[in-house]
């Protein structure tokens, strides 16, 4: 973590949907910071907390099952795995331009470099990261049963119902309609999405 006289925002690990935002903001005003704005991934304090202050919120964050990021290049993952979530599971991103293309803009940083440090770290590309969340959104649309595979995939910008079951399938191991009637018992939690 930075030093908490000269930096006020931090990077956030496993903050990943609307619920963590809110546990991270109470745990911040508990332990008497003041949060200027928390968002997927990331906190900004409104001014310095003390050093009494932040090691009481680093350990009510590591109880919570957060943590702070703390290299730069923790940092840009991190950054790289919160717009994946919030561009596939809650719609943001301008899905205008390809994701390399928005992750470069998002991160100030060539895509290249992105590439290469996100292999590295967490042994598998961007895009098969993307590709798991990808599934992992199919997996809760499926589970609410109210949508076709057809209009599955349409939301979620398969090229077609056979990309999404034969993504699906490669991922999983099964076909879409299996999983349906499984139901919830086959879905993970979005910061637990990895290769494995």
């Amino acid at each position: 973590m930075n030093d908490s006289s000269t930096a006020l925002r931090f990077s956030i690990k496993h903050m990943v949907c609307p619920r963590c935002i809110q546990t991270v903001d109470r745990l911040a005003r508990e332990s008497g910071l003041e949060p200027a704005s928390v968002v997927l991934g990331e906190l900004t304090l409104a001014k310095p907390g003390t050093e009494a202050a932040m090691a009481v919120f680093r350990e009510k964050l590591e109880a919570a099952g957060f943590a702070f990021t703390e290299s730069e290049s923790a940092r840009l993952i991190q950054k790289v795995k919160t717009y994946i979530i919030e561009r596939i599971h809650y719609g943001k991103g301008t899905q205008v331009l390809n994701l390399s293309e928005e992750l470069a803009q998002h991160t100030a940083c060539e895509y290249s470099r992105l590439s290469k440090l996100f292999s590295l770290t967490e042994s598998m590309t961007i895009e098969r990261y993307a590709a798991l969340q990808r599934v992992e959104k199919v997996k809760e649309m499926l589970s609410y049963g109210e949508q076709s595979i057809s209009e599955i995939a349409l939301d979620l910008d398969y090229s077609s119902p056979a990309h999404l079951s034969a993504d699906f399938k490669k991922i999983t191991g099964m076909t879409p309609s299996a999983f349906r009637q499984l139901g919830v018992r086959g879905r993970r939690g979005l910061d637990e999405i990895s290769d494995s």
